[in-house]
């Protein structure tokens, strides 16, 4: 259990929401655009968390070091942009858990590696985010996570010292920079993760595979 918790911060996609659904969509209109077939979601989903790059790594096999990614890279954008809260939606219990956290009196934010670009627009579309104390987006600051920039501006931004902040994320960059800016961390193991991934090498402090048992880790049942 954490004890002398002031917030909680937690990941975006995989974490709060569920935003496979549009990523993979994104990506898919460029395969039919090109007269391939479409595939199904389920292949977009366990890559969803790493973004653009998985994205377009299920939909057209190629990595950032192809010459022909970063063009890609940007029609994704585009694509996704005009479609980021089409069938995105927070996962189950994510929504009764930031009432809990609210009613507790405690602070919570999002650090998430996703543009401003996407951030800004997609949190003041969804009624989730507003009594958010703190949105730092993956260009917030000059690093993005695994390095503990944007996590300890959050916590600047909170006016709480890192310690007191709980960090909640799906991926292991997520674990990564948590332990480095010096807070507790939790792995969501409810989100893009997939069945064979093994975090216990992440050495998180705690594991949850739903948004309620977070709820008993901050002790409010």
């Amino acid at each position: 259990m954490f004890q002398d918790i002031g917030a909680v911060l937690f990941d975006l996609d995989g974490t709060l929401i569920d935003s496979a659904p549009d990523l993979g969509a994104a990506a898919d209109k460029m395969r039919t655009d090109r007269g391939l077939q479409a595939l199904p979601l389920s292949r977009y989903r366990s890559r969803a968390g790493a973004g653009a790059r998985g994205m377009i790594e299920v939909a057209f096999g190629l990595t950032p070091g192809d010459a022909r990614f970063d063009a890609l890279k940007e029609e994704f954008f585009v694509n996704y942009e005009s479609r980021m809260t089409v069938h995105t939606a927070e996962f189950e219990g994510v929504a009764e858990l930031i009432t809990r956290i609210d009613q507790a009196g405690l602070k919570w934010g999002v650090v998430t590696n996703k543009s401003a670009r996407f951030t800004v627009p997609l949190t003041h579309a969804m009624p989730l985010f507003n009594s958010a104390r703190a949105i730092v987006s993956g260009d917030t600051t000059p690093h993005a996570k695994p390095h503990p920039a944007p996590l300890l501006e959050a916590a600047r931004m909170l006016n709480l010292s890192p310690a007191r902040c709980v960090y909640v994320g799906d991926d292991e960059r997520d674990i990564i920079a948590g332990r480095a800016a010096g807070m507790p961390t939790v792995v969501a193991a409810y989100g893009y993760l997939g069945h064979a991934a093994d975090t216990r090498g992440w050495h998180a402090d705690f594991t949850i595979t739903s948004p309620f048992e977070l709820l008993k880790l901050l002790n409010f049942s």
